[in-house]
């Protein structure tokens, strides 16, 4: 069986704790105990009066056999008004059981959109309580499919098995009364395939949850593997990559149908051989009545009456059997979703936070260590201090531990140890919604999302008016652009926002910092994907923006950074050197030769 690709997609090798599950989505269910006791009323009644149908239509099938045997003798005939009023009360009856049969129906399915409702409310505030690592660790298709599939599969089985369930346990017992009450011999005879067809169905649960749990996995896997595929198809595409991307579809593909046909090829053969238990019953049951009749123990319509019970009765136990299959999808769907809601959370705010009001911005990295690992420490006792407007450049080769710093800063990630300042006040006394309020970010890595380019530029202040997101995109350079465009601000980016260049999606995000006017400024890379005419532009807007405010600057190209206040020289999570451009190029060390390395590289 293949291993799916990516980290933390391991096979299960056994059937999760289904008893444990079970109980526990019974205790969500608990919520909706009285829906549940009237969908149990609703059935027992439309269950009763299906019940009932057999006795009385077995009593029609009496009478007239009874009258052509008086006809026959010449000693009376068949009583049509009897029949008429018992027929007219058999048809009110099963009218009665299917009237209250569909508002059983209605009330479960609303109970259901509640309990998805509900799930799906817990999950939206799980995700945004997760840690990042969490995310680094998992695809968006899996985390999509646990919200998405997992709920719809758990809402379509509660849907159908709970009223399957109530309504075949109440069938089940009322016509094992009304078979009691027609003969005890009769009804031993027929319940005697009862321990059989539990035997049978243990087995195929057993065989079969192992393959819903898959079933159920898989699928988020394929998930992951799609969105990830096809939201890089252009690199895909460019590096030939095709035929992986095939061929590792196909290994998952394949596991997933596997495990599908396993577990529906299972749960299929139980109506096949519960069919053939209950027509060996009715076999028993025609020979035993037969035998009766002829010792004038029961009567001809008890037969009629008896032989449907039973047929009822094997087809309520193939149903329980069948609502297995859903009964097995909404519990492994269920112990995923459960097992999301139960993972562990980002460490709480403090019960006191401290107001974020009238902060200067002075920050001071205080012994920081910290690794996205505990067993891999990336940041080694990182110590630096930052006045309030200060432009402090953050340097180094990849994977310095440059981005890091500033994730921290925001509180992306907890610390291994050591401590992270704001005025002299731990960020951990503050909320972390109140601490990234501060900040204003422009990443390596544009993100705009399906909407207008106004929409998108307003990310960073929601209430902002047409001229001042007018006048943030003046300053970022990009008002220009905006106005040749079809629809100018009105123009509708795509999910990818791929129908703009790479430096255009940059500028807006530089014009949606630039609009919010934060007190510090975190700027990674915010110039790598445009020409060098626009970056000078960017950069004297920068400059006029970064006045006044604490700025952070990361970037490789360092003739970005000459008039920074503070250059910080990182590498393997150390600060290497700190000065200023001049003093640093003084010192003709780590940072000079970082320097003039990339100047060689340029002039080459």
């Amino acid at each position: 069986m293949p291993r799916p690709m990516g980290p933390n997609r391991g096979i299960p090798q056994k059937a999760k704790n289904f008893k444990s599950t079970l109980k526990e989505l019974l205790n969500y269910l608990k919520a909706y105990k009285i829906g549940i006791i009237f969908v149990i009323i609703f059935a027992i009644l439309s269950t009763v009066f299906v019940i009932i149908g057999p006795k009385i239509l077995g009593n029609i099938t009496t009478e007239i056999f009874s009258g052509l045997m008086k006809k026959i003798s010449n000693t009376g005939g068949i009583n049509f008004t009897y029949i008429k009023k018992t027929s007219l009360l058999l048809i009110g009856l099963y009218f009665l059981s299917a009237l209250f049969s569909a508002i059983q129906g209605i009330i479960m399915g609303n109970i259901s959109n509640k309990l998805s409702y509900k799930l799906r409310k817990q999950l939206s505030r799980k995700i945004n309580l997760l840690p990042m690592k969490y995310f680094d660790q998992k695809t968006h298709g899996e985390v999509l499919s646990v919200v998405t599939n997992d709920i719809d599969t758990l809402s379509q089985a509660l849907n159908q098995s709970i009223t399957t369930i109530i309504t075949g346990i109440a069938t089940i017992i009322g016509i094992l009364i009304m078979m009691i009450s027609i003969n005890i011999t009769m009804t031993i005879a027929a319940i005697l395939i009862i321990p059989i067809c539990l035997i049978i169905l243990n087995f195929i649960v057993k065989k079969s949850q192992k393959y819903f749990t898959m079933q159920q996995d898989y699928l988020g896997y394929i998930n992951g593997h799609i969105e990830e595929i096809y939201s890089a198809h252009d690199i895909v595409k460019a590096f030939n990559g095709e035929k992986k991307a095939i061929n590792e579809f196909k290994e998952l593909n394949n596991t997933l149908y596997d495990s599908a046909w396993k577990s529906q090829f299972l749960s299929i053969t139980m109506h096949p051989v519960m069919q053939f238990i209950g027509n060996l019953g009715y076999v028993v049951i025609s020979i035993l009545g037969g035998y009766m009749v002829i010792k004038d123990k029961i009567k001809v319509g008890d037969i009629l009456s008896f032989t449907q019970y039973v047929r009822t009765f094997t087809q309520q136990i193939s149903q329980l059997a069948q609502v297995m299959n859903s009964v097995q999808l909404a519990v492994a769907a269920s112990e995923r979703v459960f097992d999301f809601l139960k993972l562990e959370e980002e460490v709480k705010d403090t019960k006191q936070p401290l107001s974020v009001n009238n902060l200067e911005g002075n920050i001071e990295f205080k012994n920081v260590n910290f690794g996205y690992n505990p067993d891999k420490i990336v940041i080694h006792n990182f110590s630096a201090k930052v006045k309030q407007g200060q432009k402090i450049a953050i340097v180094g080769p990849t994977g310095a531990g440059k981005t890091t710093m500033v994730k921290l800063l925001m509180r992306f990630y907890e610390l291994n140890s050591g401590k992270i300042l704001i005025d002299g006040k731990d960020i951990k006394d503050f909320k972390r919604s109140d601490i990234r309020s501060l900040f204003g970010m422009v990443l390596q890595d544009t993100w705009l999302f399906h909407g207008t380019i106004n929409e998108n530029i307003r990310y960073g202040k929601l209430d902002a008016t047409d001229h001042e997101v007018r006048k943030a995109c003046k300053s970022a350079s990009v008002d220009h652009f905006i106005q040749t465009l079809p629809d100018g601000y009105n123009m509708i980016l795509n999910e990818d926002a791929d129908n703009i260049s790479g430096g255009q999606k940059q500028l807006l995000t530089i014009a949606r910092v630039i609009l919010k006017d934060p007190k510090i400024l975190i700027l990674d890379e915010a110039t790598s994907s445009v020409d060098t005419r626009t970056e000078i532009l960017i950069q004297q807007a920068m400059d006029q923006l970064m006045e006044g405010r604490t700025s952070f600057i990361i970037a490789h190209r360092l003739s970005t950074i000459k008039n920074a206040d503070l250059i910080l020289v990182m590498d393997h999570g150390d600060i290497v050197e700190q000065g200023t451009h001049d003093e640093l190029l003084h010192k003709n060390g780590f940072y000079a030769k970082l320097y003039n390395s990339q100047f060689d590289v340029e002039d080459a």
